[in-house]
């Protein structure tokens, strides 16, 4: 057998592994901010009704460090759940110091789960703690989940997604339509919101079978 030294594999095996370490730095010395993008509801006017937290890195060294490097690195590490929960605690801060603003106190925040995050058995207990710790009202964090939590024990799915609903928490299936969907779910899930995905959006206007299907 012959072997031969790979030294761009080597490279991104070190590469990898100090990103890693850089991570969890940024988790524990606080280098993440969460930033809200708008969701505006249009019917006669356009207002804002809600925003969506998007994780942001803001790295000493390397500035900011796009979520599509670092967030698949922190699934596979196991980072996610930390992080996860901090992002938890941040939104629902966020929301407490949002109800002494006369324009925002009703705006809800959207926050993406993690499928390691959601399987996690004290999750429910652990956005039960949050919401017991900054309390305000529940409805107004709304839990972005994939159709991927739904297609692995899916009974065990459901359930726990009945208990977040229970504690009020307002609830949207992500990029509904894109993956295994059925629309069994629909009829099973106490959800909130469909996110469909944008291919079936972005020919809206010209596309007959779009309109339909939306």
């Amino acid at each position: 057998t012959f072997r031969f030294f790979d030294p761009l594999l080597q490279k991104m095996m070190e590469d990898r592994a100090y990103m890693l370490d850089r991570l969890r730095k940024a988790i524990e010395n606080n280098f993440m901010a969460l930033h809200y993008q708008n969701q505006i509801l249009v019917n006669r006017h356009q207002h804002v009704v809600g925003v969506e937290a998007l994780l942001r890195w803001n790295d000493p060294e390397y500035g900011m460090i796009s979520p599509g490097e670092f967030i698949p690195l922190a699934e596979e590490s196991g980072l996610i759940i930390p992080l996860g929960e901090w992002i938890m605690r941040e939104a629902v801060k966020q929301l407490r110091i949002w109800e002494d603003d006369p324009v925002k106190k009703n705006w809800r925040i959207s926050v993406n789960v993690s499928y390691k995050q959601f399987e996690k058995d004290d999750f429910v207990s652990l956005m039960e703690s949050i919401l017991q710790e900054y309390p305000t009202a529940a409805h107004r964090l709304r839990l972005e989940l994939t159709e991927s939590l739904l297609i692995k024990n899916t009974e065990e799915a459901l359930h726990k997604i009945r208990q977040l609903k229970a504690l009020g928490l307002s609830l949207s299936i992500d990029d509904f339509g894109t993956g295994y969907s059925s629309l069994s779910y629909l009829k099973q899930l106490p959800i909130d919101e469909l996110k469909i995905d944008q291919s079936f959006i972005r020919e809206l206007t010209t596309n007959r079978n779009d309109v339909i299907i939306v």
